[in-house]
């Protein structure tokens, strides 16, 4: 029994740590993607803020959005 568990540990132990190699390696392909936007001329600051309002529900944007609207009245913010 115990032997049994030991492999299923390991079995997810290295399950884990491929997983954690492909994030790495995916991470470092998203750089390199962000690297040659600015290259080119593109703000990565602002296609990060895209990437992050596409992932977002419409509604959950809208609202952020009008949030976002409320506190720079607030503030006297254009």
């Amino acid at each position: 029994m115990a032997e049994t568990t030991d492999d299923r540990l390991r079995l997810l132990i290295e399950r884990v740590e491929r997983l954690e190699e492909e994030k790495k390696g995916i991470s470092d392909d998203i750089r390199d993607v962000y690297n040659e936007a600015k290259a080119v001329g593109y703000d990565v600051k602002i296609m990060r803020a895209i990437v992050r309002l596409r992932k977002m529900k419409p509604d959950d944007r809208r609202e952020m959005d009008m949030l976002l609207d409320t506190y720079k009245t607030a503030l006297g913010i254009d």
